[in-house]
């Protein structure tokens, strides 16, 4: 992990997720580095629709997959969708329901706040 201050407030996250509260800190920071090592560019399609241009290398892929999987099984609300338009390019829409445009609010924010102090 980078050497870079790590904020962990979760303050944002729902009562509906079901990630256990000591893990919380540590899945905010994986999704910290994941957002500062690889997002190039984010574009907010709608209020419940959040794209993230992400670096294109096979890991990131892979890294977005895994983080994605394991954030949907704990906030079930979330939708993902990863796709690879070209062989240079790989995106992830994130999408919410309307109760949860918070959510994706705090998200887009850590996402492009996170990848600035880079």
């Amino acid at each position: 992990m980078s050497d870079q201050h790590v904020t962990t407030d979760d303050s944002w996250v729902p009562d509906t997720c079901t990630l256990p509260t000591a893990e919380r800190p540590l899945r905010l920071a994986e999704f910290d580095q994941f957002f500062r090592d690889t997002v190039r560019g984010a574009d907010r399609l709608s209020a419940q629709h959040l794209r993230l241009q992400l670096d294109s290398a096979e890991q990131v892929e892979e890294t977005a997959r895994d983080l994605t999987a394991r954030e949907s099984s704990c906030c079930s609300f979330f939708t993902f969708d990863i796709a690879r338009p070209d062989l240079n390019s790989l995106t992830l829409d994130v999408r919410v329901p309307a109760a949860h445009v918070d959510v994706l609010d705090a998200l887009a924010e850590r996402a492009t706040s996170v990848r600035v102090r880079r």
